[in-house]
C-alpha cells in the first residue's frame, strides 16, 4: 500500500489515530462523567471490526502510524483481542496502543497480549479506596491495583499509568502514585484537570499545573531534570535524581496544539480533528454506502488539508474559562462527550 503524508494548514501530519471502540464506561470518574445520566450511542451505529479495519487502512495509507483503542472502557467492547490481532498484523503500524481503566484488565491480559498488544495505559488517580468510591462511584481499587500488576508483568514493551491531578481531591498523592508506579516498574504520567467535553464540574482553581506539580516533586525528591526529545508525544517526560522517568501533559496551562498530530474516531464512525472540536466528519456513512478506499481517501484527506485547530490553545487565550460545554448541551449532542470521542 502506498503511504503519502498529508499536512494540515499548520504542517502537522496525520499520524496518530484513536480509536474509540465503545462510549461505554464501567466507571463515573468525576472529571469525565460526573452527571447521573447520560445518552448513549445506537448499538446499530457502532463500526464493526472489519469497518475499524478498513477505516484504519485508509488512514495508514495518508501517513497515520500509531493507533491507540479507546472508550469509553475499550474492554467492555466484546472480543476486542480479535481487533488487535487484525490491527497488529499491519506492518506500517509503528505503534498500537491501549488506554484501560483497569477494571475488567486483570482477566483480559493474557488475552490482549497474545493478540500482539505492545503497549498499555492504565488510568489510576488514586491509591486510597474512599477517594476511589469518591472520584468513580465504584469501589473498584483493588481490582484496578490486580489487574495493573498484572499487566506489570505481562511482557508488554511498555507499561503506563496516567493520573488526572485535581486539586484537593487527589494532589498529596503524586509521590506514593510515583512509587507505586516504580515499585512495578512502570512509567507515571500526569495529567492536568482539562476542561474537555464532561468536565461540567470543571474550575481552573481545580487544576494543579505542571510547574506545581514539579515543585511538589521536586520538594520530596531533589533536582528534577526535563529530558530533551523531540517528539510529538503529548508529555513531557523529566527524570529523578535516581533516573526515574515520569511524564506531565500539561494541556491546560501549556498547551502542544503546535505539534499536536493526534485526531480521534468515535465508537459510531465520526471523525474528530480535536478534542475540543464540536463537530466531527461521518465516516460511517459513506463507509457503509461503499465508498471506496480512493473515496474515503479524499473525504479525509480533504478535511485534514483544511484543519486548523488550536483547541486547547485557543481556551488557554479565552477571557471565559468556566465549564466549556452545559449539561443541557452534552444531553443533546453525546459526541461532545469525552468518554464518546475518546479521550
Amino acid at each position: 500500500m502506498c503511504r503519502v503524508g498529508v499536512l494540515d494548514r499548520f504542517r502537522r501530519p496525520l499520524a496518530n489515530l484513536r480509536v474509540s471502540v465503545t462510549d461505554r464506561c464501567n466507571l463515573r470518574c468525576h472529571y469525565c462523567m460526573p452527571e447521573r445520566d447520560y445518552v448513549w450511542l445506537p448499538r446499530t451505529n457502532i463500526l464493526t471490526f472489519e469497518e475499524i479495519e478498513r477505516l484504519v487502512d485508509v488512514f495508514v495509507s495518508l501517513g497515520t502510524s500509531k493507533v491507540r483503542l479507546t472508550g469509553g472502557e475499550p474492554l467492555l467492547r466484546k472480543n476486542l483481542p480479535d481487533l488487535i490481532a487484525l490491527l497488529a498484523e499491519k506492518p506500517a503500524l509503528t505503534d498500537l496502543a491501549l488506554t484501560t481503566n483497569g477494571v475488567l484488565l486483570a482477566e483480559q491480559v493474557g488475552a490482549l497480549r497474545a493478540a500482539g498488544l505492545p503497549r498499555i495505559t492504565v488510568s489510576l488517580d488514586t491509591l486510597k479506596n474512599d477517594r476511589f468510591l469518591a472520584l468513580t462511584r465504584f469501589d473498584n481499587l483493588s481490582t484496578v491495583l490486580h489487574g495493573l500488576e498484572c499487566a506489570a508483568s505481562a511482557g508488554f514493551d511498555s507499561v503506563k499509568i496516567d493520573t488526572v491531578v485535581i486539586r484537593g481531591m487527589n494532589d498529596d498523592e503524586l509521590v506514593p502514585i510515583l512509587e507505586h508506579g516504580r515499585a512495578l516498574g512502570v512509567e507515571v504520567r500526569f495529567i492536568e484537570y482539562m476542561d474537555v467535553g464532561g468536565a461540567t464540574q470543571w474550575s481552573m482553581r481545580d487544576v494543579l499545573s505542571r510547574e506545581e506539580i514539579l515543585r511538589q516533586l521536586a520538594s520530596y525528591y531533589g533536582p528534577i531534570l526535563p529530558l530533551e526529545e523531540r517528539t510529538a508525544a503529548p508529555a513531557d517526560r523529566f527524570t529523578l535524581p535516581d533516573g526515574t522517568v515520569f511524564g506531565i501533559i500539561s494541556s491546560t496551562t501549556q498547551p502542544f496544539c503546535g505539534q499536536c498530530d493526534r485526531s480521534r474516531l468515535t465508537a459510531d464512525g465520526l471523525w474528530y480533528r480535536c478534542l475540543y472540536a464540536p463537530t466531527g466528519t461521518d465516516l460511517r456513512g459513506p463507509l457503509r454506502a461503499d465508498a471506496n478506499q480512493a473515496e474515503l481517501r479524499d473525504l479525509i484527506s480533504a478535511d485534514w488539508l483544511a484543519r486548523d485547530d488550536r483547541g486547547a490553545e485557543d481556551r488557554l487565550a479565552s477571557s471565559d474559562r468556566s465549564t466549556l460545554i452545559s449539561v443541557e448541551t452534552l444531553q443533546g449532542e453525546p459526541h461532545l462527550e469525552m468518554h464518546t470521542r475518546g479521550g
